[in-house]
């Protein structure tokens, strides 16, 4: 996720470029740059870290000029340099574009590209679409005929604003699966991915649809079809939010929006390129003994992960706390530790990697952000792609790294010859299909989950339970209930009710079971038999099926309605559904969602 930003105006504009940059900056922050055409030519500026140190480096505001474009990057194709920062220049200098999203069939067109002689500065998917346009101009000689023309080749997500040489003062924008708003002023109009960016300045918006174009200038802008370049009519929106609000995408809280951008963090998990999962992969085969590690949410998600190395690649990964790790662990040299932390600064989990790395033990990692320390110290590493996670309980970072970890598995299971090439492509498309699925959930079912959560929000106990991958599920539920509404929450396997845990059970405690598809019949009927337990002892039970499933709905105080779905992915759509629950429990106590106390986002210390 990257934030871009375009300005037409009378007056300068790079002061106001820059204002746009800090209010997307939580977009991306490895990099930023600006492109503004001074009244002869377009000159650039930028550099690598965040706003505020970048503009230390290079001085944006000495920029002159009344028409500009402005990036703030988060890292996808290439590192994190000043060559790979955007805005990006045609070799020429007559176009400077920035973008968002990817081009997935870039390096073909780069291929193309080269053989006619064009240099590339940087290693991104972007610098293609600006030699492009340099190339579809001296074709036509018609800047809006280069700009269709060249998006034409262009296959994937993007987000594009560009301004030109050859047509002082005009920017030229568009969209198709990435985000792109017109803020529309007296004397100044905006183009960016947020309203966000310009909401202090106008409230006036005009929301860009897929394969939409925009051509603006200070007094005006012409939205058009790609497709026929007829002109659109748009409404513009008056905005309400203030920049807060505007911030958080109209959602109340950040983990609400963090949450419903969970379809898009799948999405992007499941484009990560197999070279980078195939690196990782082959650690597995070839040591003799790995291991996941993690410390809170992370451990949760290495524990399930060592049920999908069981499940696709018949191969025992133990999950391992960060923490305990050092004390716990007689590492070896044949030893290779798979480490997970979404802020890739985690102090456990750094300590546990230098005790790994002391004992000449292969390392590899899943971050989320891009040139943290964890990232610099093993040795082969996985950026997530999730996007800044504002709020401090993590909830799409954690279901990215769960598909990483998903897709790892099932390229270790093609290795090891315990699945098929084709079984293993199979399954990627179920979770290509899982996308949609959450995409409908989050809408359909968020008001029934509220209501639920309302009703039940003065239970100040609760038993979160499931067997086999299902009980890292109720753990991590479990813990994000505990976070978020400081309530007793206790995650446990649900055959340990027997062995002690049902001395709690009255008409006081809930429990919360996360039931498995009946397709998985013994998970099925020992997680019902232990619902069972509890309703003989009067305790009341939440629990997940089908529409249809009548027989279990008789059973239950209360249900979560599922939808049909590959039988694998069934404990995903709960782990989500439980999110959200914990989310609207804490709101119906009023607690302060975003920032529990006593939490900080990335544990740095000891």
């Amino acid at each position: 996720m990257c934030g871009i930003s375009a300005i037409a105006s009378h007056k300068q504009v790079a002061s106001k470029l820059l204002n746009t940059l800090l209010n997307l900056e939580y977009r991306g922050y490895d990099s930023c740059g600006m492109s503004i055409y001074d009244g002869v030519q377009i000159q650039h500026k930028k550099n690598i870290g965040n706003v505020n140190e970048v503009n230390h480096k290079v001085d944006f505001l000495s920029m002159k000029g009344s028409t500009g474009i402005a990036h703030t990057r988060w890292a996808t194709h290439g590192g994190v340099t000043m060559e790979n920062s955007h805005p990006h220049p045609s070799n020429d200098n007559n176009f400077a574009i920035v973008h968002n999203g990817i081009f997935s069939n870039y390096q073909d067109l780069k291929e193309e590209l080269i053989q006619k002689g064009y240099l590339f500065k940087s290693t991104t998917d972007t610098e293609v679409f600006s030699n492009l346009l340099q190339d579809e101009y001296r074709k036509s000689q018609n800047i809006e005929d280069a700009f269709c023309e060249s998006l034409k080749k262009i296959e994937g997500s993007y987000a594009i604003a560009m301004i030109t040489n050859y047509n002082p003062g005009v920017i030229y924008a568009v969209k198709k699966d990435s985000p792109l708003v017109i803020g529309v002023n007296d004397g100044t109009n905006y183009i960016s991915s947020d309203i966000n960016a310009f909401i202090s300045e106008t409230k006036d918006t005009i929301l860009l649809g897929d394969f939409e174009y925009v051509i603006m200038t200070k007094d005006s802008y012409e939205v058009k079809k790609l497709s026929n370049r007829n002109k659109i009519l748009k409404e513009v929106i008056k905005v309400k939010w203030d920049r807060e609000t505007a911030r958080r995408g109209g959602f109340s809280h950040y983990m609400l929006k963090e949450i419903f951008d969970q379809p898009q963090t799948i999405r992007n998990a499941l484009q990560i390129q197999t070279d980078q999962l195939e690196e990782i992969a082959r650690k597995f085969i070839n040591k003799e003994q790995s291991f996941c590690v993690g410390v809170g949410t992370t451990y949760y998600i290495a524990m399930i992960g060592t049920y999908l190395f069981s499940k696709f690649a018949n191969m025992y990964v133990p999950a391992i706390s960060s923490d305990e790790y050092p004390n716990l662990i007689p590492v070896k040299k044949d030893h290779h530790v798979l480490f997970l932390s979404q802020s890739g600064e985690t102090y456990d989990t750094r300590m546990a990697i230098r005790a790994a790395k002391n004992c000449g033990a292969s390392t590899s990692a899943i971050v989320n952000v891009v040139g943290s320390s964890i990232s610099q110290t093993v040795d082969h590493c996985i950026y997530q792609q999730s996007g800044p996670e504002i709020c401090v309980v993590s909830t799409k970072a954690a279901l990215s790294q769960i598909i990483i970890l998903w897709q790892v598995a099932l390229r270790v299971g093609v290795l090891r010859n315990k699945l098929t090439q084709k079984e293993a492509d199979a399954f990627h498309d179920h979770l290509h299909e899982f996308a949609e699925i959450i995409e409908k959930v989050l809408n359909e079912e968020s008001g029934f989950i509220r209501g639920l959560a309302m009703e039940t929000s003065n239970i100040n106990n609760w038993l979160f339970m499931g067997k086999g991958i299902y009980y890292p599920i109720a753990l991590e539920s479990a813990l994000k209930m505990k976070e978020v509404t400081y309530l007793h929450a206790e995650g446990l396997p649900s055959g340990f009710l027997k062995h002690g845990t049902l001395a709690m059970v009255d008409e006081n405690l809930y429990s919360l079971f996360f039931l498995p598809s009946r397709e998985k019949t013994h998970l099925f009927e020992s997680t019902l038999m232990a619902i069972e337990e509890v309703k003989t002892r009067k305790g009341k039970v939440v629990s997940f099926c089908l529409e249809d499933d009548t027989k279990t709905k008789e059973l239950l105080d209360y249900y979560f309605v599922i939808p049909k779905i590959h039988s694998e992915l069934t404990p995903l759509i709960e782990l989500v559904m439980a999110q959200l629950f914990s989310y609207y429990s804490a709101l119906h106590l009023g607690l302060n969602i975003d920032k529990p106390r006593n939490l900080a986002k990335s544990v740095t210390v000891g």
